[in-house]
């Protein structure tokens, strides 16, 4: 059984190179990654959308490593945004770190709990078992 996740895209919905309006993920471990701020290892909260957005992307592969598991595996981000952010320009701001993995995405606009973030993303992937 593959333990990769495997995106759904309808022909009867549009289809983007950035994410999959479903995926499946198999049967198995699961990782649930809490909300990460652009925070670096200090706890210091960097500056700017760019910024933020690439360590948030960052401490989210900090995790899905320390599980054992990658980008490859994620079958959900949710990225809560700023009000008055674009999310075209957090997703520019990802890409470089991110790369082309597809998954399944939610963009919301909400205030994040830490005064001066601008971003926060959380994740859920499948732990590759037997690879």
């Amino acid at each position: 059984m593959s333990t990769h996740v495997t995106p759904v895209d309808p022909d009867e919905l549009p289809t983007s190179p950035a994410f999959a309006q479903g995926m499946i993920a198999p049967a198995g471990p699961l990782l649930f990654v809490g909300g990460q701020n652009g925070t670096d290892a200090s706890g210091t909260l960097l500056k700017g959308l760019r910024a933020q957005t690439e360590q948030a992307l960052r401490n989210v592969l900090a995790v899905l490593a320390a599980a054992g598991t990658g980008p490859e595996h994620v079958a959900k981000l949710t990225i809560h945004l700023a009000p008055g952010i674009d999310p075209a320009d957090g997703f520019a701001a990802s890409a470089a770190v991110w790369g082309a993995n597809r998954t399944a995405v939610t963009v919301l606009m909400v205030a994040p709990a830490r005064p001066g973030a601008l971003v926060e993303v959380d994740a859920i992937a499948a732990i590759p078992v037997g690879e």
